[in-house]
C-alpha cells in the first residue's frame, strides 16, 4: 500500500502525468473508517483550466469552514443500502464526515429521482450550505440543481454524472472510467469464450451516463476487436438482483443459444446466476459471465469460477469527497473530472484481494 498523499497535491501530480498518480487520497485514520486495503485512489483529472473554486463558481458562492462545527453539509444517496455498493458509499461519506468533525445530513432516494429532487431541497431547507449528490440519473436533477444554484449552494456529484455544466451547475464529478471498465469486460468475455460466443448484455438503469457508458464501451471494443462475439439479446434489469434473474430467465428462454453474459453491474450478475441454475446450466461452464462492481460475493464467485471477472467500481468515495471541497474553498480548486483507478478481479487475484479486504 503506497503512503497517502493529500488530494489537491495528488491531482495537480496527476494533471503533470507522475507515477504519484497511484497514490491513495485518504489520510491514514480515514482509512481506518473506510477500509486502508480498498481506499481510492485518482488516476486521471481534466485538465481544462484551472480548478473549480467557490469564487470561479458560477456567480460566486460563500467561502465556508466545513469544520467550523456549524456548517451542513447534505448528502443525497440515489438508491437503497441494500445494495453493497449503496452501503459502502454512504458508510464512507459518513465516516469521514464524523471523523472530520463534520455535521452531516443526509437522505436516500431509493431509486427514485423524483424523490432524489424533493430530499435535495429539503436539505437545502434544513440548512445544507453545500451538498454532495450521487444521482439518480443524469438527466433527472434539475429541479433540485437549479434550486441549489438559486441559493448559491455548490452541489459536487459522485458515481454518477448529472446534466449540466462543471462549476456552474455542480462542483465536478469523482468516479470511475466506465467506458473503460466496459472495455475490460469486453476483453475479459473474449478471454472467457475463446473468442467465440452469443452474448446476452443485462443493462442499467436507463437515463444515466454509466449505463449509457457501460453498453457502449462494451459494444464498440466487440465491434472493433471480436468478430466471433455476438451480442444476441440486450435488455435493462435495472442494476436489480430480482430484475436480473427475472430478465435472464426470459432471454434463456427465447434462445438457448447464450453462451456468455455481460452484466453492468454485480447485483444483476448475480441474478443471472440463478436464473441460469435454474434453466439447467452451469454458470462459469457452460456460460461464461463477466461483470462490474466488484462486491464481496461476485468477488468470491470469481475466486470459486462462477464469474469469469469482475471489474471493481470503487465506492469509498468520502476521503476523496471532503477533500474536494477542502479544495474548492481553498486555493488549489477542482477539476471538472477526478477519475479514480478500480481494480480488475480475475482468478489469479480475486482470493487474495478477499483476504487482503480490498473488497467491499
Amino acid at each position: 500500500m503506497t503512503r497517502p498523499v493529500a488530494g489537491a497535491a495528488l491531482v495537480a501530480l496527476c494533471l503533470a502525468g507522475t507515477a504519484a498518480c497511484s497514490k491513495s487520497v485518504a489520510s491514514p485514520s480515514a482509512a481506518a473508517a473506510t477500509g486502508t486495503a480498498g481506499a481510492q485512489q485518482v488516476v486521471s483529472a481534466s485538465a481544462s483550466g484551472p480548478g473549480c473554486t467557490y469564487q470561479s463558481y458560477d456567480g460566486g458562492v460563500p467561502k465556508l469552514n466545513l469544520k467550523d462545527g456549524s456548517t451542513i453539509v447534505g448528502f443525497s444517496q440515489s438508491e437503497s443500502t441494500s445494495n453493497p455498493f449503496r452501503a459502502t458509499e454512504t458508510d464512507s461519506i459518513t465516516a469521514e464526515a464524523k471523523l472530520l468533525g463534520i455535521k452531516l445530513i443526509q437522505r436516500n432516494a431509493n431509486a427514485d429521482v423524483n424523490a432524489q429532487n424533493s430530499q435535495i431541497e429539503d436539505m437545502i431547507a434544513q440548512g445544507a450550505k453545500v451538498l454532495i449528490v450521487a444521482p439518480e440519473n443524469s438527466a433527472g436533477l434539475g429541479p433540485a440543481l437549479a434550486e441549489a444554484k438559486a441559493k448559491k449552494i455548490p452541489v459536487l456529484t459522485i458515481d454518477r454524472t448529472a446534466n449540466g455544466n462543471a462549476c456552474s451547475d455542480f462542483i465536478a464529478f469523482l468516479g470511475s472510467n466506465f467506458y473503460g471498465q466496459a472495455q475490460i469486460a469486453a476483453d475479459d468475455l473474449d478471454g472467457a469464450t475463446g473468442g467465440t460466443a452469443n452474448v446476452a448484455v443485462l443493462s442499467g438503469t436507463p437515463g444515466n451516463n454509466v449505463t449509457t457508458d457501460r453498453t457502449n464501451g462494451f459494444e464498440a471494443e466487440i465491434k472493433a476487436k471480436y468478430p466471433n462475439i455476438k451480442v444476441v439479446a440486450s435488455q435493462t434489469a435495472n442494476f436489480d438482483e430480482t430484475d436480473g434473474q427475472t430478465v435472464m430467465a426470459q432471454l434463456l428462454q427465447a434462445d438457448p443459444s447464450i453462451n456468455a453474459v455481460y452484466a453492468e453491474n454485480d447485483e444483476m450478475a448475480l441474478g443471472a446466476i440463478q436464473a441460469i441454475k435454474a434453466a439447467g446450466k452451469t454458470p462459469g461452464k457452460d456460460i461464461k459471465i463477466v461483470s462490474i462492481d466488484g462486491t464481496q460475493q461476485c468477488v468470491q464467485d470469481v475466486a470459486d469460477g462462477t464469474i469469469y471477472a469482475d471489474i471493481e467500481t470503487n465506492p469509498r468515495f468520502g476521503p476523496l469527497a471532503f477533500q474536494s471541497l477542502e479544495d474548492f474553498y481553498g486555493s488549489t480548486g477542482v477539476p471538472a473530472d477526478v477519475i479514480i483507478k478500480d481494480n480488475h478481479f480475475t482468478q489469479s487475484n480475486a482470493q487474495q484481494a478477499l483476504t487482503s479486504g480490498q473488497v467491499y
